[in-house]
Order: C-alpha cells, then structure tokens, then sequence
C-alpha cells in the first residue's frame, strides 16, 4: 500500500484538498444526468460507488476526524447507500500508513527519542492503520508490544474538520436550526478525548480491570513507560480481527460464545461500571486461537448519568412502551418530545418512536435472542428504508433526544450489527452473574 510522507495540518489545506474532492463529487452528478437522459431507467448505484470512492479518496490521505466520521457512519448499514457503508468502512483499519521516515519523526516529536532508542526491535512498516493513528509490532526485553502512534495534526484540526463535514452531517441526519450545535460539541468532544492516549490509557486500564471476570473475553496490558499523550504501547495480541473472520466458514457454537462475550462485556459496562466502549466495530476486535474475544481499543469512553441511564432504560421495558402516559412521560424526559411541538408533530414523532423501539428494544425483552434472524434485520431494513423516503420527517425538526443519545445508539447499533455477523444466539441476562 502507498504510504504518506505528509498530511496536510493546516485549515485552509485540508479545506482546499476536500473543495477537490466536491469538483469531482459535481463532475460525477454531471455524468449521471448525462447518462439518464439517454437511459432514463438508470439507477444511482454507478454514482454512488463514484461519489463514495471520491470522498474516501479525499478523506483518507487527511485521516483524523474527517475519516473517523466516515468510519462512524460505515455502521449505519441501513442508512446509507452499500458503496458507502462498503468504502468507508475501510478506515475502520485500512487507510495508506505514514511512511518510514516521518514515522520516526513523529515518534521522536511525541516521545522524545527515536523508536530504536526505546525498543529493542521496531518495525518501520505499520501493521495496522486507522483515522487517528497506525499500530507497529516493537519488541521489549523478549515481549512483543504493539506501539499506536497518532498522526501528527490530528488533535489540533478537529475543530475545523467538523466544520468541513458538518454541513453533510445537517442534510443527512435532517437537523436544523441552532440547536443542532449540542450534537457537533457532542461528537468534539469525544473526538478530543479519542486522541488524549494519556486519558486512553487510563480508561483501559480501569475497564480491563473490571470486565477481567467476563468469560472467554481476553484484554492486552498497557505499558505506561513507553506511552505519552500521542503514543501508547501494549501488549501484542494474536488473533484475527473480527470482521476478517465473520467471513470465515465459523459454527454456530462459537460465533454464540464470542457474540455472548460480546453482549457480556456492554451490558457488565452499561449497567454495573455506568461508562461504555462507544466505538464497536469490527477493527477494535481481535478472535484469538482458542475462540476468546479481544478488545484493543479503549479510545471512545462514554459515561452514562443516572439522569439519561434510568429513562433510557425504562424507555426499553415492553410495559412502558405499551402504557401511553408512561411512554409519552419517558420521551418527554429524554428530550424526544419537546413543549414547543405542535399537534402534528406530537402525533408522528409518538407513532415512529413507538414502531422503532418496540423493534429496536426487543432483544432487551426475551431471556434469549438470536441476533443472526434475519426477520429482525429484515424489519430493521424495512422501518429505515420507510422512514429514510418518508417527505414528513424532512419537514421537521430533526433535534430530538438528549445528546447522550448519539453515543448509546452507536454503541447499540454496533453492537447488534457485530451480533448480527457473528449470527449470535445470546442468553440476554447472563451479565448479571457478573454484576457485584
């Protein structure tokens, strides 16, 4: 793969490298339209793997927040087009690395010395790279170490790259007016905290330590010494990456055990440490030799306060969406509904998020539930394709639900949809063995 001797740091460049990438976004329509004037039966598919190949292009070789908001949105698998959830799910652990030299530079800037000066052996080429940094396999005193090296400019342009995606962000998601500004802060914020290594570290280390009781479920050691705020090291761990070995001829029983270590691990966060992993998908997931699940990456921590937790999850109980006033109490106290709604958008807004978490909650309402249905991910296909082409949502706000929302949706949706590929028959309450 081509490595990359510089990215582009300053707000005007990165700005001037994606107003590129929108000419050759415009170029792509014009050959569309083109296209359809001879052939009016013509459908987007062509486009849309043009237009999703061109924004990868653009935002790979900047990496950083940019690409991390590719890489959120490659699992909303119902959301958008398969050319993009295809393309952008790419830089979940498959974007051009740094080159040698300005690996060692950059290491040298963060940490002081030059990798060889702290490793008894480091590989120039990456292993592995990501949005906001690349993985190289070093060696210690005989233990194999796995060095996360953070691209340089990253932590300083995400401000100015939210800015760059946000007006795609507002016509994707429907949201309008001042208020949609939470949201943005919300998603800064954790990208600040993502590219804090020092805090990364912390998290890790306290999460490993709890969740060490969870059966078949396997965590690296993090080695403090040879980390900094830019750099962090730990422990080489063997296995294949989960998305690799979805693919893979597996049985029943174990893609059962790993996605029940899975649905374990979340649910032992969500309800007994009150924080979660908010970043599930496929790259942060090693399968070992022996069938055990392993985490990597503890970048993205969301804590959850009791006054967005205990409305959440009352939210999910069947009695409580089945009872009107309780139901409608619960979406008020979420910020779903809001006092300045009028009596049109009382009424859509009750029916579509009744229809969505009677779906969407029903695997929290079963002792078992077998995530590889495929009536369930029928249903969920059908309910996004419905809403996604439904003219009344455009009409309206789309600023609904506490910002704490953001974080726990993308935790559920990729949690069920790694559930999903691991066709997972998961004992619902087996957490709770676990829970102190």
């Amino acid at each position: 793969m081509k490595t990359l001797d510089k990215i582009p740091t300053g707000k005007i460049e990165r700005a001037g490298k994606l107003v590129k990438t929108g000419v050759k976004i415009g170029g792509n329509y014009v050959k569309y339209y083109s296209k359809k004037i001879v052939n009016p039966e013509l459908n987007k598919d062509e486009l849309n793997e043009d237009n999703a190949g061109d924004i990868y292009d653009g935002l790979k070789s900047l990496k950083g927040s940019a690409l991390k908001v590719a890489q959120m949105l490659s699992m909303e698998k119902n959301l958008l087009p398969a050319a993009y959830v295809e393309k952008f799910s790419l830089a979940q652990f498959s974007v051009p690395p740094l080159s040698a030299p300005l690996v060692r530079k950059t290491f040298k800037k963060y940490q002081g010395q030059y990798p060889d000066e702290v490793f008894d052996t480091f590989e120039k080429d990456s292993i592995n790279a990501a949005s906001i940094g690349q993985v190289h396999k070093a060696t210690k005193n005989g233990k194999a170490l796995a060095v996360k090296i953070q691209y340089p400019g990253v932590a300083e342009s995400i401000s100015s790259d939210l800015a760059i995606v946000k007006p795609i962000a507002i016509k994707m998601f429907n949201l309008q007016g001042k208020d949609s500004d939470k949201y943005f802060k919300e998603v800064e914020n954790k990208l600040v905290e993502e590219t804090n290594y020092l805090l990364e570290m912390k998290q890790s280390q306290e999460i490993t330590k709890a969740c060490a009781v969870i059966s078949n479920l396997e965590f690296p050691n993090y080695y403090p010494e040879y980390s900094s705020e830019r750099i962090i090291t730990m422990d080489w761990m063997n296995g294949v990456h989960l998305s690799e070995f979805t693919k893979t001829d597996f049985n029943e029983a174990t893609g059962s055990k790993l996605g029940q270590a899975l649905w374990d691990f979340y649910m032992y966060q969500i309800h007994g440490l009150r924080k979660v992993h908010a970043d599930p998908h496929p790259g942060n997931f090693l399968v070992s030799e022996k069938e055990s699940l392993i985490a990597i990456d503890f970048g993205c921590i969301k804590e959850i306060p009791d006054e967005f937790y205990i409305p959440y999850f009352e939210l999910a109980k069947k009695e409580v969406i089945e009872d009107d006033a309780k139901f409608m109490d619960k979406l008020y106290e979420l910020e779903i509904l809001m006092e300045t709604d009028s009596p049109s958008e009382l009424k859509f807004f009750k029916a579509l998020f009744k229809e969505m978490l009677t779906l969407f909650t029903s695997p929290f309402n079963e002792e078992n539930f077998d995530f590889g249905s495929d009536n369930f991910w029928e249903k969920i296909a059908d309910l996004s394709q419905r809403y996604s082409q439904d003219n009344q949502i455009r009409k309206m706000n789309g600023n609904r639900g506490s910002t704490h929302f953001l974080y726990m949706n993308r935790t559920f949706f990729g949690l069920f949809n790694l559930l999903h590929d691991l066709k997972a028959k998961v004992e619902v309450n087996s957490f709770k063995q676990y829970l102190r």
